[in-house]
């Protein structure tokens, strides 16, 4: 069961990572085009600010397209590379089975199983 999760919603198009920590969802929406340094520095800063710690209880749902490479790749990097250094669990998502981004939707996406344990098999825009 995912309880806390970091939600990343990168492609390219109205880019947004969420937090969602006990009973409460926080959001943020990205004004500019996402690089790993930018996305990574967002990401410390909500975790940072909510005292969140990542651990193996924790989840991180990444959105795997369709969407623009460049992103979806930084998303999937940085995604990676918390799941590697804190023993996270990561799951993918298809955008076009989170129609808007809020909890709600989020968590029907969850319960509805529409989420991959194995990673990832995402899908570019060309």
């Amino acid at each position: 069961m995912i309880k806390d999760f970091l939600i990343i919603s990168c492609t390219g198009n109205n880019d947004k990572i969420g937090l969602k920590i006990n009973t409460n969802f926080f959001i943020h929406d990205f004004q500019s085009k996402i690089n790993n340094e930018l996305l990574v520095s967002n990401i410390l800063n909500l975790v940072n600010k909510h005292k969140v710690i990542i651990n193996k209880e924790f989840s991180i749902l990444i959105n795997s397209g369709p969407g623009s490479f460049s992103t979806i790749r930084v998303a999937l990097a940085v995604a990676k590379g918390i799941e590697i250094s804190s023993n996270a669990k990561l799951f993918g998502f298809n955008s076009l089975n989170l129609p808007q981004f809020n909890l709600a939707n989020i968590e029907v996406l969850i319960n509805k199983n529409l989420i991959e344990k194995k990673l990832i098999k995402p899908l570019y825009l060309s």
